[in-house]
Parts: C-alpha cells; sequence; structure tokens
C-alpha cells in the first residue's frame, strides 16, 4: 500500500475511530472489563476464532469459538464468575495491536484487518499468540460498536492451550 492511500485512509474520520475501537477494546481485554467490552458490541456481534486459517464459512467448519451475543454472553459468565478454572488466577496479558488496513467500506461500517501480539502470563508460564485479526464496525445511532471480530491465529491448526482469556 503506498504511503499516500495510509494517509488518504487516517485522514478518514470513521477509519481513527474504528482504529480507536479496536484499540479501546484491547485495553479493556487486558483490564479484564468484560462487562464493558461486552457493552461495545452489536446486538448481532459475532466473535470468532476458525481453526482454519483460510475459511469464511465459520458456521460450516470448525472453530475455537464461534459466538454470536448469547455464547458471548455465556463465556464471560464464566470467565467473572470464580466457577471456572480459566478465572481462577486469571492471566495477565498485554496486546498489542498494529498494521491496520481497510478492507471494505459501506455506508454503515467499516472492515478494519490488523495484526495482534498477545502475551498472557499465569502461573510462572509466558505465552505468546499472534494473529491476524479483522474487526467489522458498525456505525449506530450510539456510536461505532463492534459487529464481528475475527481472530486467525498462525498457529491455529496446531494444539493451542486454553488461554482462560478472550482474544
Amino acid at each position: 500500500m503506498s504511503t499516500d492511500l495510509m494517509t488518504a485512509q487516517l485522514a478518514d474520520t470513521r477509519v481513527l475511530q474504528a482504529i480507536e475501537l479496536i484499540w479501546h477494546e484491547a485495553a479493556l481485554l487486558d483490564a479484564k472489563d468484560y462487562q464493558a467490552w461486552d457493552a461495545l458490541w452489536t446486538d448481532e456481534g459475532r466473535y470468532v476464532i476458525p481453526i482454519d486459517p483460510d475459511t469464511d464459512d465459520f458456521d460450516g467448519s470448525l472453530n475455537m469459538v464461534n459466538d454470536d451475543t448469547r455464547m458471548r454472553r455465556m463465556r464471560i459468565e464464566r470467565l467473572t464468575s470464580g466457577y471456572s478454572m480459566s478465572a481462577l488466577a486469571a492471566a495477565r496479558t498485554v496486546r498489542t495491536v498494529s498494521r491496520f488496513t481497510v478492507e471494505e467500506r459501506t455506508e454503515d461500517s467499516i472492515t478494519v484487518r490488523s495484526a495482534q501480539i498477545l502475551v498472557g502470563f499465569k502461573r510462572d508460564d509466558q505465552q505468546t499468540l499472534a494473529a491476524d485479526v479483522t474487526h467489522r464496525i458498525r456505525y449506530t445511532e450510539s456510536g461505532p460498536r463492534l459487529d464481528l471480530k475475527v481472530i486467525r491465529l498462525v498457529n491455529s491448526q496446531a494444539a493451542v492451550n486454553a488461554s482462560g482469556y478472550l482474544l
């Protein structure tokens, strides 16, 4: 992508709003503020971690996660209730999200791809996860909201330890 095209994209206020929302999402997840994270989503929002790095058919393929609103909220409940093994001594995380590119723009949404590096630390063990991430941001009357998040882990077809946190 040329420098001129990147500069033009960053001059688009909707692109800047989308990037700010993605960074805000990362900060909320690192802070384990899952209720505030859930409030960022549209009612139809989907959170997906496919195993096949090339699929867009999430309902017809195997996924580590394929959550609609109901399932996302159940996942949050497990993480925050204290009754789940993953909720006990939850990992500390730090995310870096960068390399933003605009994939699609419509009147009411923008789709942005990025790279994410997540470092998690739990029980004297540090884990690093890298992923290509796609966010579709929908512009609503109440502002920009997450409508789709697809996390394509670089090691998705290998054994991935249960992370105990949201990616």
